[in-house]
Protein backbone atom coordinates (compact mmCIF):
# COMPACT_ATOMS: atom_id res chain seq x y z
CA UNK A 1 0.00 0.00 0.00
CA UNK A 2 2.90 2.47 0.09
CA UNK A 3 4.51 2.23 -2.96
CA UNK A 4 4.35 5.14 -4.57
CA UNK A 5 2.03 7.00 -1.79
CA UNK A 6 4.94 9.08 -0.33
CA UNK A 7 2.57 10.36 2.29
CA UNK A 8 1.09 6.82 3.52
CA UNK A 9 2.98 6.57 7.24
CA UNK A 10 3.22 2.88 7.50
CA UNK A 11 4.36 3.65 11.89
CA UNK A 12 0.45 5.08 11.65
CA UNK A 13 -0.98 2.16 10.07
CA UNK A 14 0.90 -0.38 11.95
CA UNK A 15 0.09 1.51 15.31
CA UNK A 16 -3.38 1.53 14.26
CA UNK A 17 -3.49 -2.14 13.62
CA UNK A 18 -2.42 -3.02 17.25
CA UNK A 19 -5.23 -0.41 18.07
CA UNK A 20 -7.83 -2.14 16.38
CA UNK A 21 -6.79 -5.53 17.95
CA UNK A 22 -7.05 -4.36 21.35
CA UNK A 23 -10.74 -3.10 20.51
CA UNK A 24 -11.49 -6.51 19.10
CA UNK A 25 -10.03 -7.78 22.31
CA UNK A 26 -12.04 -5.49 24.36
CA UNK A 27 -15.22 -6.54 22.22
CA UNK A 28 -14.44 -9.94 22.13
CA UNK A 29 -14.74 -9.95 26.53
CA UNK A 30 -17.56 -7.59 26.21
CA UNK A 31 -20.09 -10.11 23.91
CA UNK A 32 -19.36 -12.80 26.86
CA UNK A 33 -21.38 -10.70 29.39
CA UNK A 34 -23.29 -8.80 27.13
CA UNK A 35 -25.78 -10.08 24.45
CA UNK A 36 -24.14 -10.08 21.03
CA UNK A 37 -24.83 -11.54 17.94
CA UNK A 38 -21.83 -12.85 17.20
CA UNK A 39 -22.46 -16.20 18.60
CA UNK A 40 -25.31 -16.59 16.39
CA UNK A 41 -23.23 -15.83 14.05
CA UNK A 42 -20.61 -18.58 14.99
CA UNK A 43 -23.53 -21.14 15.20
CA UNK A 44 -25.65 -20.74 12.94
CA UNK A 45 -23.30 -21.83 9.74
CA UNK A 46 -23.05 -24.88 11.63
CA UNK A 47 -26.24 -25.69 12.07
CA UNK A 48 -28.69 -24.01 9.70
CA UNK A 49 -27.71 -24.84 6.24
CA UNK A 50 -27.23 -28.31 4.49
CA UNK A 51 -24.39 -27.22 2.87
CA UNK A 52 -22.35 -23.86 1.92
CA UNK A 53 -24.10 -22.88 -1.22
CA UNK A 54 -27.69 -23.28 0.42
CA UNK A 55 -26.52 -20.03 2.85
CA UNK A 56 -25.75 -17.82 -0.36
CA UNK A 57 -28.32 -14.75 0.03
CA UNK A 58 -28.26 -11.04 1.02
CA UNK A 59 -28.23 -9.36 4.46
CA UNK A 60 -28.05 -11.68 7.55
CA UNK A 61 -27.27 -14.50 5.94
CA UNK A 62 -24.50 -13.26 3.76
CA UNK A 63 -22.48 -13.46 7.08
CA UNK A 64 -23.12 -16.79 7.20
CA UNK A 65 -21.95 -18.13 3.65
CA UNK A 66 -18.75 -15.80 4.21
CA UNK A 67 -18.25 -17.95 7.50
CA UNK A 68 -19.42 -21.22 6.62
CA UNK A 69 -16.06 -22.43 4.64
CA UNK A 70 -14.14 -21.10 7.22
CA UNK A 71 -15.63 -23.04 10.46
CA UNK A 72 -16.89 -26.19 8.82
CA UNK A 73 -14.26 -26.65 6.08
CA UNK A 74 -10.80 -25.00 8.16
CA UNK A 75 -12.04 -25.54 11.36
CA UNK A 76 -11.95 -22.01 12.27
CA UNK A 77 -12.83 -21.22 16.12
CA UNK A 78 -15.07 -18.59 17.70
CA UNK A 79 -12.64 -16.60 18.38
CA UNK A 80 -10.34 -16.91 15.08
CA UNK A 81 -13.83 -16.15 13.64
CA UNK A 82 -13.29 -12.87 15.73
CA UNK A 83 -9.49 -12.19 14.37
CA UNK A 84 -10.73 -12.79 10.88
CA UNK A 85 -13.36 -10.08 10.40
CA UNK A 86 -11.78 -7.97 12.88
CA UNK A 87 -8.51 -8.17 10.37
CA UNK A 88 -11.10 -7.04 7.87
CA UNK A 89 -12.43 -3.95 9.51
CA UNK A 90 -9.32 -3.05 9.92
CA UNK A 91 -8.72 -3.05 6.10
CA UNK A 92 -11.65 -0.80 5.91
CA UNK A 93 -9.67 2.10 7.84
CA UNK A 94 -6.30 1.64 5.28
CA UNK A 95 -8.90 1.93 2.69
CA UNK A 96 -10.64 4.86 3.82
CA UNK A 97 -7.34 6.49 4.86
CA UNK A 98 -5.66 6.48 1.47
CA UNK A 99 -8.89 7.26 -0.03
CA UNK A 100 -9.07 10.70 2.39
CA UNK A 101 -5.44 11.02 2.28
CA UNK A 102 -4.81 11.41 -1.37
CA UNK A 103 -7.47 13.78 -2.03
CA UNK A 104 -6.51 16.38 0.06
CA UNK A 105 -3.75 18.38 0.02
CA UNK A 106 -2.48 19.93 2.97
CA UNK A 107 -2.19 18.28 6.66
CA UNK A 108 -4.97 20.10 9.47
CA UNK A 109 -4.51 19.80 12.58
CA UNK A 110 -6.97 20.26 15.86
CA UNK A 111 -5.22 21.69 18.75
CA UNK A 112 -2.06 20.67 17.16
CA UNK A 113 -3.17 16.90 16.65
CA UNK A 114 -3.20 15.64 12.92
CA UNK A 115 -7.16 15.46 11.84
CA UNK A 116 -6.75 12.67 9.60
CA UNK A 117 -4.95 11.16 12.28
CA UNK A 118 -7.17 11.80 15.02
CA UNK A 119 -10.09 10.41 12.96
CA UNK A 120 -9.06 6.89 11.92
CA UNK A 121 -8.32 6.12 16.16
CA UNK A 122 -11.65 7.63 17.12
CA UNK A 123 -12.69 4.79 19.97
CA UNK A 124 -16.33 4.12 18.79
CA UNK A 125 -15.60 3.45 14.86
CA UNK A 126 -13.06 0.55 16.01
CA UNK A 127 -15.39 -0.60 18.54
CA UNK A 128 -18.33 -1.63 15.86
CA UNK A 129 -15.93 -2.88 13.34
CA UNK A 130 -13.93 -5.65 15.06
CA UNK A 131 -17.07 -8.07 15.33
CA UNK A 132 -17.98 -11.26 14.15
CA UNK A 133 -21.20 -9.53 12.12
CA UNK A 134 -21.95 -6.94 9.38
CA UNK A 135 -20.29 -4.13 10.83
CA UNK A 136 -17.10 -5.07 9.98
CA UNK A 137 -17.29 -6.21 6.67
CA UNK A 138 -19.52 -3.68 5.44
CA UNK A 139 -16.77 -1.60 6.45
CA UNK A 140 -14.51 -3.63 4.62
CA UNK A 141 -16.48 -3.06 1.55
CA UNK A 142 -17.49 0.72 1.58
CA UNK A 143 -13.63 1.73 2.28
CA UNK A 144 -12.73 -0.66 -0.81
CA UNK A 145 -15.31 0.62 -3.08
CA UNK A 146 -14.32 4.56 -2.33
CA UNK A 147 -10.08 3.26 -2.70
CA UNK A 148 -11.45 1.50 -6.22
CA UNK A 149 -13.37 5.20 -6.73
CA UNK A 150 -10.45 7.57 -6.42
CA UNK A 151 -8.43 5.92 -8.36
CA UNK A 152 -10.64 4.35 -11.21
CA UNK A 153 -8.62 3.69 -14.06
CA UNK A 154 -6.23 1.28 -11.87
CA UNK A 155 -8.46 0.38 -9.56
CA UNK A 156 -11.67 -0.92 -11.20
CA UNK A 157 -11.45 -4.50 -9.32
CA UNK A 158 -11.51 -2.82 -5.66
CA UNK A 159 -14.61 -0.71 -6.70
CA UNK A 160 -15.90 -3.74 -8.30
CA UNK A 161 -15.29 -5.92 -5.18
CA UNK A 162 -16.40 -3.39 -2.47
CA UNK A 163 -19.97 -2.77 -4.28
CA UNK A 164 -20.22 -6.49 -4.12
CA UNK A 165 -19.94 -6.05 -0.79
CA UNK A 166 -21.84 -3.90 0.18
CA UNK A 167 -24.75 -5.07 -1.67
CA UNK A 168 -24.57 -8.75 -0.15
CA UNK A 169 -24.83 -7.08 3.54
CA UNK A 170 -27.07 -4.49 3.04
CA UNK A 171 -28.61 -3.62 -0.51
CA UNK A 172 -30.50 -0.62 0.47
CA UNK A 173 -26.85 1.39 0.86
CA UNK A 174 -25.37 -0.25 -2.42
CA UNK A 175 -28.32 1.37 -3.65
CA UNK A 176 -27.51 4.57 -2.04
CA UNK A 177 -23.84 4.30 -2.88
CA UNK A 178 -24.87 3.56 -7.12
CA UNK A 179 -26.97 6.54 -7.21
CA UNK A 180 -23.93 8.58 -5.43
CA UNK A 181 -21.22 7.68 -7.80
CA UNK A 182 -23.44 8.28 -11.08
CA UNK A 183 -24.42 11.72 -9.49
CA UNK A 184 -20.37 12.12 -8.72
CA UNK A 185 -19.39 11.09 -12.19
CA UNK A 186 -21.87 13.28 -14.62
CA UNK A 187 -21.56 16.33 -12.17
CA UNK A 188 -17.81 16.59 -10.56
CA UNK A 189 -15.39 18.49 -11.55
CA UNK A 190 -12.57 16.01 -12.53
CA UNK A 191 -12.48 15.18 -16.59
CA UNK A 192 -12.86 11.52 -16.41
CA UNK A 193 -13.09 9.99 -19.80
CA UNK A 194 -16.60 9.21 -21.28
CA UNK A 195 -16.05 5.53 -21.46
CA UNK A 196 -15.63 5.38 -17.92
CA UNK A 197 -18.45 7.21 -17.58
CA UNK A 198 -20.99 4.76 -19.57
CA UNK A 199 -19.21 1.90 -17.89
CA UNK A 200 -20.11 3.20 -14.56
CA UNK A 201 -23.68 4.85 -15.66
CA UNK A 202 -24.26 1.51 -17.24
CA UNK A 203 -23.01 -0.90 -15.00
CA UNK A 204 -24.99 1.26 -12.10
CA UNK A 205 -28.35 1.13 -13.83
CA UNK A 206 -27.92 -2.68 -14.89
CA UNK A 207 -27.56 -3.15 -11.48
CA UNK A 208 -30.21 -1.00 -9.99
CA UNK A 209 -32.72 -2.23 -12.40
CA UNK A 210 -31.51 -6.54 -12.18
CA UNK A 211 -31.38 -5.97 -8.15
CA UNK A 212 -34.56 -3.29 -7.68
CA UNK A 213 -37.02 -6.35 -6.61
CA UNK A 214 -34.99 -7.73 -4.27
CA UNK A 215 -33.51 -4.35 -2.48
CA UNK A 216 -37.48 -3.30 -1.97
CA UNK A 217 -37.84 -7.25 -0.72
CA UNK A 218 -35.05 -6.48 1.50
CA UNK A 219 -36.14 -3.69 2.96
CA UNK A 220 -39.67 -4.23 3.50
CA UNK A 221 -40.60 -1.82 0.77
CA UNK A 222 -43.62 -2.51 -1.71
CA UNK A 223 -41.44 -1.18 -5.29
CA UNK A 224 -45.30 0.02 -6.28
CA UNK A 225 -45.82 2.23 -3.83
CA UNK A 226 -42.39 3.26 -2.31
CA UNK A 227 -43.14 6.22 -0.22
CA UNK A 228 -46.19 5.27 1.70
CA UNK A 229 -44.57 1.84 2.15
CA UNK A 230 -41.28 3.16 3.57
CA UNK A 231 -43.22 5.85 5.72
CA UNK A 232 -45.56 3.07 7.34
CA UNK A 233 -42.39 0.87 7.92
CA UNK A 234 -40.37 3.55 8.71
CA UNK A 235 -43.24 4.47 11.69
CA UNK A 236 -43.77 1.05 12.63
CA UNK A 237 -39.71 0.25 13.01
CA UNK A 238 -39.20 3.16 14.84
CA UNK A 239 -42.28 1.84 17.53
CA UNK A 240 -40.73 -1.44 17.81
CA UNK A 241 -37.58 -0.25 18.74
CA UNK A 242 -38.13 2.13 20.94
CA UNK A 243 -40.42 0.04 22.82
CA UNK A 244 -38.25 -3.17 22.98
CA UNK A 245 -35.00 -1.60 23.76
CA UNK A 246 -33.72 -0.30 27.30
CA UNK A 247 -31.90 2.53 25.14
CA UNK A 248 -34.53 3.27 23.25
CA UNK A 249 -35.79 6.85 22.30
CA UNK A 250 -39.13 7.65 20.34
CA UNK A 251 -38.03 10.04 17.63
CA UNK A 252 -41.16 8.54 15.20
CA UNK A 253 -43.18 11.95 15.94
CA UNK A 254 -39.44 13.73 15.49
CA UNK A 255 -39.01 16.46 12.65
CA UNK A 256 -36.98 15.27 10.03
CA UNK A 257 -34.13 17.75 10.72
CA UNK A 258 -34.50 16.49 14.81
CA UNK A 259 -34.36 12.79 13.52
CA UNK A 260 -31.34 13.32 11.32
CA UNK A 261 -29.62 15.25 14.36
CA UNK A 262 -30.49 12.29 16.70
CA UNK A 263 -28.73 9.93 13.97
CA UNK A 264 -26.07 12.39 13.38
CA UNK A 265 -25.00 13.57 16.60
CA UNK A 266 -26.69 12.25 19.69
CA UNK A 267 -25.84 10.91 22.32
CA UNK A 268 -24.38 14.16 23.89
CA UNK A 269 -23.03 14.80 27.37
CA UNK A 270 -26.48 15.55 28.58
CA UNK A 271 -28.02 12.51 27.53
CA UNK A 272 -25.33 10.15 27.46
CA UNK A 273 -25.61 6.95 29.88
CA UNK A 274 -22.95 5.03 31.31
CA UNK A 275 -18.75 5.46 30.57
CA UNK A 276 -19.50 4.44 26.67
CA UNK A 277 -22.24 7.01 26.32
CA UNK A 278 -19.70 9.44 27.54
CA UNK A 279 -17.07 8.32 25.43
CA UNK A 280 -19.22 8.32 22.04
CA UNK A 281 -20.27 12.15 23.24
CA UNK A 282 -16.62 13.15 23.04
CA UNK A 283 -16.47 11.71 19.28
CA UNK A 284 -20.33 13.75 18.59
CA UNK A 285 -19.06 16.52 19.94
CA UNK A 286 -15.98 16.23 17.59
CA UNK A 287 -18.69 15.39 14.70
CA UNK A 288 -20.97 18.42 15.29
CA UNK A 289 -18.06 21.26 15.55
CA UNK A 290 -16.71 19.42 12.01
CA UNK A 291 -20.23 19.29 10.55
CA UNK A 292 -20.34 23.27 11.60
CA UNK A 293 -17.32 24.01 9.40
CA UNK A 294 -19.81 23.05 6.50
CA UNK A 295 -21.94 26.57 7.55
CA UNK A 296 -18.84 28.89 6.51
CA UNK A 297 -19.46 30.79 3.78
CA UNK A 298 -18.25 29.58 0.48
CA UNK A 299 -19.50 26.24 1.35
CA UNK A 300 -21.98 26.31 -1.40
CA UNK A 301 -19.97 27.73 -4.09
CA UNK A 302 -17.06 24.82 -3.56
CA UNK A 303 -19.52 21.88 -3.58
CA UNK A 304 -21.56 23.47 -7.08
CA UNK A 305 -17.94 23.00 -8.03
CA UNK A 306 -16.72 20.58 -6.07
CA UNK A 307 -14.91 16.71 -7.24
CA UNK A 308 -16.87 13.37 -8.35
CA UNK A 309 -15.35 12.39 -4.89
CA UNK A 310 -16.74 14.69 -3.06
CA UNK A 311 -20.30 14.99 -4.41
CA UNK A 312 -20.51 10.86 -4.73
CA UNK A 313 -19.67 11.24 -0.90
CA UNK A 314 -22.34 13.49 0.17
CA UNK A 315 -25.18 11.85 -1.62
CA UNK A 316 -24.11 8.72 -0.30
CA UNK A 317 -24.00 10.06 3.31
CA UNK A 318 -27.15 11.66 2.93
CA UNK A 319 -29.18 8.98 0.99
CA UNK A 320 -28.24 6.93 3.99
CA UNK A 321 -28.90 8.97 6.27
CA UNK A 322 -32.13 10.29 5.91
CA UNK A 323 -33.31 6.18 4.75
CA UNK A 324 -32.19 5.28 8.32
CA UNK A 325 -33.11 8.01 10.41
CA UNK A 326 -36.54 7.17 10.08
CA UNK A 327 -36.12 3.49 11.44
CA UNK A 328 -33.77 3.83 13.67
CA UNK A 329 -34.95 4.86 17.55
CA UNK A 330 -32.81 2.61 19.74
CA UNK A 331 -29.73 4.41 20.37
CA UNK A 332 -27.11 1.69 20.63
CA UNK A 333 -28.40 0.73 16.90
CA UNK A 334 -28.35 4.55 16.16
CA UNK A 335 -24.49 4.71 17.18
CA UNK A 336 -23.46 0.93 15.32
CA UNK A 337 -25.44 2.16 12.27
CA UNK A 338 -24.04 5.53 11.71
CA UNK A 339 -20.40 4.17 12.35
CA UNK A 340 -20.42 3.04 8.66
CA UNK A 341 -21.06 6.32 6.99
CA UNK A 342 -19.75 8.94 8.92
CA UNK A 343 -16.28 8.71 6.92
CA UNK A 344 -18.14 10.05 3.75
CA UNK A 345 -19.60 13.09 6.00
CA UNK A 346 -15.79 13.86 7.22
CA UNK A 347 -14.10 13.66 3.74
CA UNK A 348 -16.88 16.26 2.49
CA UNK A 349 -15.40 18.67 5.92
CA UNK A 350 -12.16 18.01 5.29
CA UNK A 351 -12.08 18.92 1.52
CA UNK A 352 -13.85 22.26 2.35
CA UNK A 353 -11.08 22.58 5.00
CA UNK A 354 -8.67 21.73 2.31
CA UNK A 355 -10.42 24.05 -0.10
CA UNK A 356 -10.53 26.89 2.74
CA UNK A 357 -6.54 26.82 3.20
CA UNK A 358 -5.69 26.25 -0.23
CA UNK A 359 -7.82 29.94 -0.83
CA UNK A 360 -5.74 31.21 2.60
CA UNK A 361 -2.19 30.34 0.78
CA UNK A 362 -3.24 31.66 -2.71
CA UNK A 363 -4.02 35.08 -1.26
CA UNK A 364 -1.11 35.60 1.12
CA UNK A 365 1.07 34.67 -2.19
CA UNK A 366 -0.70 37.60 -3.89
CA UNK A 367 -0.23 39.86 -0.96
CA UNK A 368 3.52 38.81 -1.06
CA UNK A 369 3.88 39.51 -5.03
CA UNK A 370 1.95 42.68 -4.27
CA UNK A 371 4.21 43.67 -1.38
CA UNK A 372 7.16 42.73 -3.87
CA UNK A 373 6.01 44.81 -6.66
CA UNK A 374 5.93 47.54 -4.44
CA UNK A 375 8.96 47.54 -2.75
CA UNK A 376 10.89 46.88 -6.22
CA UNK A 377 10.78 49.54 -9.00
CA UNK A 378 9.47 47.91 -12.19
CA UNK A 379 11.85 46.82 -14.62
CA UNK A 380 10.87 49.39 -17.30
CA UNK A 381 11.50 52.04 -15.04
CA UNK A 382 14.51 50.88 -14.18
CA UNK A 383 15.83 50.13 -18.02
CA UNK A 384 14.05 54.03 -18.40
CA UNK A 385 16.36 55.75 -15.74
CA UNK A 386 19.47 54.05 -17.11
CA UNK A 387 18.84 55.47 -20.49
CA UNK A 388 18.14 58.62 -19.62
CA UNK A 389 21.31 58.98 -17.71
CA UNK A 390 22.93 57.29 -20.69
Amino acid sequence: MKRGKPWFQLGMMKNLYWFHCLFCVFYYVFQIFSRSDSQEYFLRPQMAYANWMSAYDTGTPFIDFVSYPFINYLGFSFEMMYALFAWLGYWGFVFFYVYIKENLKYKHKLYGIDLIGLLIFLPNMHFWTVSLGKGSIIFFGLGMAMYGLSQLKTRKIALILGLLVVYHVRPHVFLFMAVGIVVGLFTGRQKVPLWQKLFVLGASVGAMVLLYDKIMAFSKIDGDNVLESFNQFSASRSYELSKNAGSGIDISNYPLVLKLFTFWFRPLFVDASGPMGLVVSIENTLYLYLAFQLCQKGFIKFFRKGSALLKTSAVTFLATSFALSGTMSNMGIIIRQKSMIMYFLLFVVLSFMDYKKHLQIMKRQRRAMQAQEEAEPPVKEIKLAVAVKS
